[in-house]
């Protein structure tokens, strides 16, 4: 790992989005999202994470990237994709690393942006092209933000677990983008795992950040699996129920996850996102992981 990554066992960190509070005032009108921008960062820090995001508060996964892209207008593709002119997410990174030592980067994959997307231009004869096309558009982002500073890089790929992505191509796309990377690489897929988990462990990325939480049967499809070096991030804390789970039932969660992979192996964060939880029941969830995580570490130092 990078030497830029927390000297830790089960460091904690999250999976990106936090809820979005609005600007008031002078600030709402020069910069709507920054007030959102500076709550997400100072939650994850109060909250105790280790690895934070910039809590990708401008904007949903999908247009905050398409709508940089040019060759894509709205929804459809209109002519080949191309980098964008300048970085994407690269400022709300460089203000949370202003904040924090350790944070991740995150980009949406290039096979759940094409899935997005609707091609009317006869540019792409199928998607798979549009993929590839993607991915190259997103190593400049990806290696923006590693030359910012981050100590993870993370692609977002929950189309992967759905049937509708081609994971050859989804895995030429992500070796596109990792081969100009040297920190480590995150791919980031939600959902059932039943069908692709063997294609999954083939990624060429360094850490599967998979959901154990309200899919809690996919620690029986990854039990007994050799995950060939790679680490996890283990998902246990559900990003889709308001209700906060006690620290007991997080911390429960986390011993079964460190039974399956070793506590040396896992990194400790949400299912998902938690962009669409009320602000206080996100903050809960995370303040209520930290402390689980933090009392399993101690079991194993």
């Amino acid at each position: 790992m990078s030497r830029l990554f927390p000297a830790l066992n089960l460091p904690t960190t999250v999976v990106g989005s936090y809820p979005v509070v609005q600007g008031r005032g002078l600030l709402r009108i020069f910069d709507p999202l920054r007030m959102a921008l500076e709550i997400a960062v100072e939650d994850q820090i109060s909250a105790g994470i280790d690895i934070i995001s910039d809590g990708q508060v401008r904007g949903d996964m999908i247009h905050t990237f398409t709508s940089r892209l040019p060759g894509i207008r709205g929804q459809e593709v209109i002519g080949r994709v191309q980098p964008a002119d300048h970085p994407i997410t690269l400022s709300s990174t460089k203000y949370a690393l202003t904040q924090h030592r350790f944070v991740k980067g995150i980009v949406t994959g290039p096979s759940t942006l094409a899935h997005g997307l609707r091609i009317a231009t006869p540019t792409y004869r199928e998607r798979g092209e549009l993929v590839i096309d993607l991915a190259a558009a997103l190593a400049d982002e990806a290696a923006a933000l590693e030359k910012a500073g981050v100590c993870i890089l993370q692609l977002d790929e929950p189309i992967f677990s759905t049937g509708a992505a081609d994971l050859a191509i989804g895995r030429e796309a992500l070796r596109i983008i990792t081969s100009r990377l040297h920190v480590p690489v995150c791919l980031h897929v939600c959902g059932d795992l039943g069908e692709v988990i063997d294609s999954l462990r083939g990624m060429p990325v360094d850490i599967l950040d998979l959901e154990f939480s309200k899919n809690s049967g996919n620690r029986e499809i990854v039990s007994g699996r050799d995950f060939e070096g790679h680490m996890v991030g283990y998902g246990c804390v559900d990003s889709a129920d308001p209700v906060v789970e006690s620290v007991t039932i997080i911390k429960e969660r986390i011993l079964e996850g460190i039974d399956i992979f070793g506590p040396e192996k896992i990194l400790i964060d949400p299912d998902c996102g938690l962009r669409m939880l009320p602000r206080e029941a996100a903050y809960q969830k995370l303040s209520h992981m930290v402390t689980a995580a933090r009392e399993c570490r101690a079991l194993f130092a």
